[in-house]
């Protein structure tokens, strides 16, 4: 007797030891449906597990590994768009959609000059320059293999986007008159691999993972002292954060020299986001 749909994704999913149940369930179905191109519902009333191909079901194993979806299936969604990923950028996640919501709340007018620092796959340029009204967008990376999947998903999407190589430790991006300044930078001590879930640390980018212990903020103190020099008048920064950090990074800010200054919670109630202003 064939087994349902239901029991399929079940049977499937207990095999992934390293996800809770209903994640593990979420992973399926989303393998199934990249497969098969069907909806879920079409699958409930026809697939019966012979209909596997065998391209679902080496991917399952690489899925048992640990290795995350969005590397298996090369895209992964962001702000209602799909951006290709790889191992050389980091996945996109929902703490950063929130800090790019935030930026487009808070910044209606048009003509805004945006440099994102440490743009990975570009989701954060390209989602800015497809939503706000007709910025001029920059990103860079220290990754070339990371501009080249960025660059890929800015022409897919139709985004203008100028991209470009950067060390922002040892570099300034030759750009000036910044509206804003974003960056999501590395921001996890080296201490607290121990607390991370397997897959991200066996499969994504150290590089724009992990800082060292002595000196975790690293990055932002360069990038503040950066938008210092960047930044126009009334220009603004924002960072994603460590939740650990978010009174350290405030108070990096204002040290720095700008104002109105703030720590904002996630979704979840967790230090994610800090922002600041230059006043003159």
């Amino acid at each position: 007797m064939p087994l349902s749909y239901l029991q399929l994704v079940k049977n499937l999913s207990t095999q992934l030891n390293q996800y809770d149940p209903i994640e593990a369930e979420t992973l399926v179905n989303w393998l199934l449906e990249h497969h098969l191109g069907m909806r879920r519902v079409d699958m409930m009333n026809f697939l019966e597990e012979k209909d596997l191909p065998e391209a679902l079901k080496r991917d399952f194993e690489r899925l048992k590994t640990g290795e995350p979806i969005q590397y298996i299936l090369g895209h992964g969604p962001f702000y209602g768009r799909e951006f290709k990923v790889s191992p050389a950028t980091l996945i996109p996640r929902n703490e950063t959609e929130e800090l790019v919501h935030l930026i487009i709340k808070e910044n209606p007018q048009p003509n805004l000059r945006i440099l994102d620092i440490g743009t990975g796959t570009g989701c954060i340029p390209i989602t800015l320059a497809l939503e706000m009204q007709e910025p001029e967008v920059f990103g860079v990376d220290i990754s070339d293999e990371a501009l080249e999947i960025a660059t890929f998903n800015a022409k897919k999407l139709k985004a203008d986007v100028t991209f470009s190589k950067c060390d922002i430790l040892l570099e300034t991006p030759k750009l000036t008159g910044l509206d804003i300044l974003v960056s999501n930078p590395p921001y996890i001590p080296i201490e607290e691999k121990k607390l991370m879930h397997q897959n991200v640390l066996d499969f994504e980018p150290h590089l724009a993972l992990f800082v060292s212990d002595g000196d975790p903020l690293i990055f932002y103190k360069k990038i503040a002292e950066t938008g210092m020099k960047l930044l126009k008048p009334f220009g603004k920064i924002y960072f994603e954060i460590n939740e650990r950090y978010g009174s350290h990074v405030a108070d990096l800010l204002s040290e720095s020299g700008y104002d109105k200054v703030r720590v904002i919670q996630d979704l979840n109630g967790k230090d994610r986001m800090v922002s600041g202003q230059i006043s003159k």
